[in-house]
């Protein structure tokens, strides 16, 4: 239920503390009041600390060739006590590779999110806050976003770029932003009409002040909700492009784990090459849905 405004004489911004007077940390922490988000928010945990520490973690180099005792390359060795998880068509250790991997995850995941969110959630708050003809301008933009198929459109943007991690990030932020826009600038339409807007305009309070200090907050949860959807997708889109060839040849990720193993036609007989790279993708998409959800209620429950 929406909480009535009491607008205090003398004091028009009163209303607009209370109206938005929740923590932003409490938002934040609210995946660890259920199991699912605690267990999400403990396997992103853990993906952090193996990226961080991988260079500690890793018993191999990820890119170096691994022998017998007669000096002959470990093609496609089954999992041993020596390599947990096998080797590779070229001899080089999974579980390093694996490892290093995380790190991909965590820059791909991380910045395109955060790219995504800062375009989606301006665009939004701009949209639905003016209107008008800047409005129309925005949404047309946004309905041209929507109009480009993402995989092709990367696929011929990381090639014309040339392939870099770089600008894998760059082709995925450049339209995942289009979803989060619409449905802020949904919610700012609402909000702009609210009376905490209204007595925050009468008080002299810029747009500026206005857009991001009172209409923002609102939206936060929201914004939060599609940061931790953008994570996911953005990860599962550099997993994408990486496995159709167009990955940064010299990162190891994920992607590109499975993208060597079937190009070596090694997918179907090397299970441990193929198999932990996947699970990994699925585990940790699987974990940012379940914090995603719990965001998602935050997002339902707060009034707009």
């Amino acid at each position: 239920m929406s909480e009535q405004l009491v607008l205090p004489a003398g004091n028009a911004a009163a209303p607009m503390r209370r109206y938005r007077g929740f923590s932003a940390l409490r938002s934040a922490l609210l995946p660890l009041r259920s199991w699912s988000g605690g267990f999400g928010v403990a396997v992103l945990v853990t993906v952090l600390l193996v990226a961080l520490l991988a260079p500690v973690l890793v018993p191999y180099d990820p890119m170096a060739t691994q022998y017998d005792a007669a000096k002959q390359v470990l093609r496609l060795d089954a999992p041993s006590a020596a390599h947990w998880l096998g080797t590779t068509n070229y001899g080089l250790d999974v579980l390093s590779q694996l490892i290093y991997g995380s790190r991909i995850v965590l820059v791909v995941g991380l910045t395109c999110a955060g790219l995504i969110g800062l375009i989606g959630t301006n665009i939004g708050l701009l949209a639905g806050y003016y209107g008008g003809r800047v409005d129309s301008l925005l949404m047309r933009l946004t309905d041209l976003a929507f109009g480009i198929p993402f995989l092709p459109f990367a696929v011929v943007l990381v090639t014309l770029l040339k392939p870099s991690l770089w600008n894998t990030i760059i082709a995925i932020s450049v339209l995942m932003w289009r979803t989060s826009a619409r449905v802020i600038r949904v919610q700012v339409l609402s909000l702009r009409e609210r009376g905490f807007v209204k007595a925050a305009w009468i008080a002299g309070a810029s747009d500026l002040r206005i857009l991001y200090v009172h209409i923002f907050p609102n939206v936060l949860p929201m914004v939060l909700l599609y940061v931790a959807f953008d994570i996911a997708y953005a990860v599962m889109a550099e997993a994408s492009i990486s496995f159709l060839g167009f990955g940064d040849p010299n990162q190891i990720s994920w992607g590109q784990m499975l993208y060597l193993a079937y190009v070596t036609g090694s997918i179907r007989v090397a299970w441990w090459w193929t198999l932990p790279p996947g699970l990994a993708i699925s585990l940790f998409v699987i974990s940012v849905f379940l914090v995603g959800r719990r965001y998602e209620r935050l997002a339902i429950s707060r009034p707009v």
